[in-house]
Parts: C-alpha cells; sequence; structure tokens
C-alpha cells in the first residue's frame, strides 16, 4: 500500500483560529518572564499570518496490488467460461457409456437368443431323431443331461485354474484389458469368450450329427459349456462389470455375494483371489477375506442401479 501525501495553500481572510490544546503549549508564568518582549505590532502580523494561511492536506491512497484484482477477474472469468465446457464433456462422456452399453447388450442379447435356440432346437431334434424307431435312448439321454451339468460345473473349476495360471501369466496381454478401463463397447479380453465357444460348438456339432453312447456325451459336454458361458456373460459383464442392464438378478442375495466376491478380485486385496466367479466367496473364505466381502457387498448395495 503506498501512500501520497499532497499539501495545498489556500488564503483566507478574517477566519479566526483557535488554539488546539494539545498543539499549543501550556504558558506559566515562568515561561512568559524568560520569554522576550516583542512589540506588538510584528506580534499582531505574525498571528495575521497564521490566521490567513490554511495548509490543506490530502492523502493519496494507492493499492500496490491492483493487478491482482484484474487477476482475479480474469481467472473468475476463465472458470465460468470452462463450466460449460466440462458439463459439455461429462454429458459426452454419459452419451458415449450410454451407447457402448447399449452396443454390448444387443451384443449379449443376440448371441444369447440365438444359442439358446439353436441349443433347444438341436436337444428337440437330436433325441426326437434318435427315438424315431420306436426305441428310447435312456442311457443316451441321461449320459447327455448328467454330462451337461457336469460340464457346466467343471467349467468354474477350469476357469478358475485358467484365470490364475495361464490369464494372469502367459496370457496377461490380453487380460489386462480386462482390469484397465475400457475404451469403447468391447475388449480384448472377450476374446477369450470366442475361444471357449468354438469347443462348445464342435462337441455339439458331433453329437448332433451322430448317435451313439459318445456322440451323446460329447453333446451334452458342448450343451454345459454353453450353459455355463450365458450364465457368465450375464453374471460377470452384466452384473459385475455393469456393461448391460441385468433387471431383477442384481436383488438376488446369491448373486450379490458373487458380484462382490469378483469385485475384490479386482481390488487385488488377497492377491488376486477369487479367480473363480460362481464359487468365489469359497475362495475368500479359506483365505479370511468374508469380513471384507461384507464390507464390499455394503458398498455396492449403495451403488446406482444399472
Amino acid at each position: 500500500m503506498a501512500t501520497g501525501i499532497s499539501t495545498t495553500t489556500t488564503s483566507r481572510a478574517a477566519i479566526p483560529v483557535k488554539p488546539i490544546a494539545f498543539l499549543t503549549p501550556k504558558l506559566t508564568t515562568t515561561s512568559l518572564a524568560a520569554a522576550p518582549t516583542l512589540p506588538l505590532r510584528p506580534r499582531g502580523r505574525l498571528l495575521k499570518i497564521r490566521r490567513n494561511t490554511l495548509s490543506t492536506v490530502c492523502l493519496v491512497v494507492e493499492d500496490s496490488k491492483s493487478g491482482v484484482g484484474d487477476e482475479e477477474v480474469v481467472i473468475a472469468t476463465a472458470e465460468a467460461e470452462e463450466i460449460p465446457t466440462t458439463v459439455s464433456r461429462t454429458a459426452e462422456r454419459a452419451a458415449k457409456r450410454k451407447s457402448e452399453r447399449f452396443t454390448y447388450l444387443v451384443a449379449a442379447v443376440m448371441s444369447s437368443l440365438g444359442i439358446t435356440s439353436m441349443a433347444v432346437m438341436a436337444v428337440y431334434y437330436r433325441f426326437s431323431w434318435q427315438m424315431e424307431g420306436g426305441d428310447v435312448p435312456y442311457a443316451e439321454m441321461c449320459g447327455t443331461f448328467a454330462l451337461a451339468f457336469g460340464a457346466a460345473v467343471g467349467m468354474e473349476y477350469w476357469a478358475r485354474w485358467a484365470h490364475r495360471a495361464l490369464w494372469h501369466a502367459s496370457l496377461w496381454n490380453m487380460h489386462e484389458s480386462h482390469h484397465r478401463p475400457r475404451d469403447g463397447p468391447f475388449e480384448l479380453n472377450d476374446v477369450f469368450a470366442i475361444i471357449n465357444a468354438v469347443p462348445a460348438i464342435a462337441l455339439l456339432a458331433f453329437g448332433f450329427f451322430n448317435k451313439g453312447l459318445l456322440p451323446g456325451l460329447c453333446f451334452g459336454a458342448g450343451l454345459g459349456i454353453t450353459v455355463f458361458g450365458m450364465a457368465y456373460m450375464f453374471v460377470h459383464d452384466g452384473l459385475v462389470h455393469r456393461r448391460f442392464p441385468v433387471g431383477p438378478i442384481d436383488g438376488v442375495p446369491y448373486f450379490r455375494r458373487v458380484a462382490a466376491a469378483h469385485q475384490l478380485h479386482h481390488s487385488d486385496k488377497f492377491n488376486g483371489v477369487p479367480y473363480g466367479l460362481f464359487l468365489g466367496t469359497k475362495e475368500l473364505e479359506e483365505v479370511g477375506g468374508l469380513e471384507e466381502l461384507e464390507r464390499e457387498i455394503n458398498r455396492r448395495r449403495r451403488l446406482p442401479k444399472n
């Protein structure tokens, strides 16, 4: 803060001046006696000069930080201009995410309906074709459905082993895309779904076009792999990672625990455990992660519905 002082002298006539108490020294007898005797005229002339001389003191206050206010105004204006840009970017990201979810939802529904319809038709025509002669192949039918159930359960253990020994090891370059923010509706990790679909289609084709116990078992194995793949897609991609809405599945307590357990896999709090999906809670129980699982379940309850 800089202060400038300017003095202006103005002459005014016949202005009485009263002495100010704290500026005028108090006269005593000693001071009067010691003071030299002055003629009356010069004294009056001196008083006249004091009466006619009026000093005006002007204080000019200058703000040394005058530029700061301008800078603040510029910054505030820039921030105000950035607000619409930020809102626009947020809207663009939301629209992009919505488009990605819709794209993946269409792909998931079409593949699910296509695979389901083909599997149902294949099961129907295979057994109706085998029963044309009047004989019911009970052993083959039981073997087909038993192996279908066994293959669906076995795929959980296969996925757990492959996830730990392959995807997080030699195939990490592909699987890493699943552990990073996704840019677009698909990721490189989706290739594993196609890889698992190849043996399922081969087993279904071999079992569909051939008769006998072995083709029936192969048909059941392909059917079980297909059922597991569809369930995995809806729970893992839809429920856990919210790549598309899953509807009422989100409210089932078992699936909530499955989703929370897999989310802990991505947090890497237990060295990647669980590596499985549907039995992930059992893996967490073995490493003492049930308390953390409950916290994750409560956290996911507060998330907005997808």
